[in-house]
């Protein structure tokens, strides 16, 4: 191999070889708190980061504590000054986050880190030592399959939501809370308005009163979402997944008008009373038993279908961690479908970070005065 040829070369290959002096370990909320970094830092750069972990058995609990001891000093010793190394779990599990990677094979990239990893610590631990250690990698960015579960593909990669969560939960019984009492006293506010829609949409076409759609919820979690039947039965979804899908795409959207908003328009699938009902949002209605189920909230971001979010790009999935969808939202208050797909992304991310009780309230206050207005409603 030549000089320029060895330029090429990721820099994953060679992991281990800047050594490091005097280097601190992460503590457990640090290092996961890294984790969350990096994988934002990817969002933008595309580079890769691989998560390397390593699981002692702590069946011997002495034995387990030297082993962990040992595998520290040596990933502390080795590993470059940009790899992170930290505590995973304080009780048995330190990890590695190797980053700056350039994006590649992902079985070439994974072979050569655990193999040099493999090599060091070999070289490195006793016997019995090594045989104590159990590694495992996790690339990302990971799989979502849209065709599977919808959700991240591999949780270890996403250790802070679990603990962001448990140091919300006051604030996440609250809103819990105000989605049940809302949602009661609003389903029978609109009780005798669901009985009406119900029955023009039965004399009008024929079909079901409701529309079941799988959607994808917080977390990747799957569920059913109800809506009023709006189309009429037996149609080809292709003509919307083409069209979100070109709609999500950057590259994709030369082929759109530049005044195309988020919502198919002119669609000759939807029946006259449909119409009127996605016009003034009625349609809507029957999501105030998926609030009560618990898979959405009164706010939140829309849930996607799974072939959008198939589409999505890596940033994009964060809407659907950071907090549970909604019925209204900052996105329909604020520009319904008139707002591009990457600003109504932003617009979820800006409500996740900045919830409160007292911003729901708000943007439940302004959701009838959109809805009236119907701008970007389809």
């Amino acid at each position: 191999m030549n000089t320029e040829q060895q330029r090429r070369q990721p820099s994953v290959m060679d992991p281990l070889t800047e050594p490091a002096s005097e280097r601190q370990p992460f503590d457990e909320e640090g290092f996961r708190r890294v984790i969350a970094i990096e994988r934002k830092r990817t969002e933008r750069s595309k580079a890769p980061f691989v998560l390397m972990l390593l699981e002692v058995d702590d069946q011997h609990p002495v034995r387990s504590a030297k082993a962990l001891e040992s595998v520290m000093t040596v990933l502390l010793a080795t590993s470059r000054d940009t790899d992170m190394v930290g505590w995973y779990k304080s009780a048995n599990t330190i990890g590695a986050l190797f980053t700056g990677l350039v994006a590649g094979d992902k079985s070439s990239i994974l072979m050569t880190i655990l193999s040099r990893v493999s090599k060091t610590l070999r070289e490195e631990l006793t016997f019995e030592q090594f045989n104590l250690v159990n590694i495992s990698l996790h690339y990302y960015p990971d799989d979502w399959d849209e065709n599977g579960p919808g959700r991240p593909s591999n949780p270890a990669l996403y250790p802070d939501l679990s603990s962001r969560d448990k140091g919300k939960q006051p604030m996440l019984i609250l809103k819990r809370t105000l989605d049940i009492v809302g949602g009661l006293i609003l389903s029978m506010v609109c009780l005798p308005f669901c009985v009406l829609i119900a029955i023009a949409v039965k004399a009008t076409s024929k079909g079901p009163v409701l529309f079941r759609q799988i959607r994808v919820g917080q977390h990747g979690k799957q569920f059913t979402f109800l809506k009023f039947r709006s189309m009429y039965v037996n149609n080809d979804h292709n003509v919307h997944r083409e069209f979100v899908t070109k709609l999500i795409n950057k590259e994709e959207r030369a082929d759109l008008k530049s005044d195309t908003v988020y919502k198919l328009t002119g669609d000759k699938r939807i029946t006259p009373i449909g119409r009127f009902l996605r016009k003034s949002s009625l349609d809507e209605l029957p999501q105030f038993f998926n609030v009560l189920c618990g898979d959405m909230s009164l706010v939140g971001p829309r849930p996607p279908i799974p072939y959008e979010l198939a589409a999505y790009q890596t940033w994009h999935r964060r809407r659907l961690l950071e907090v549970k969808p909604g019925i209204t939202g900052l996105w329909q208050v604020t520009g319904r479908s008139i707002v591009d797909f990457d600003d109504m992304v932003r617009l979820d991310l800006r409500y996740a970070t900045s919830w409160s009780p007292w911003l729901d309230v708000k943007i439940l206050l302004r959701t009838p005065l959109a809805v009236i207005r119907g701008s970007g409603a389809y």
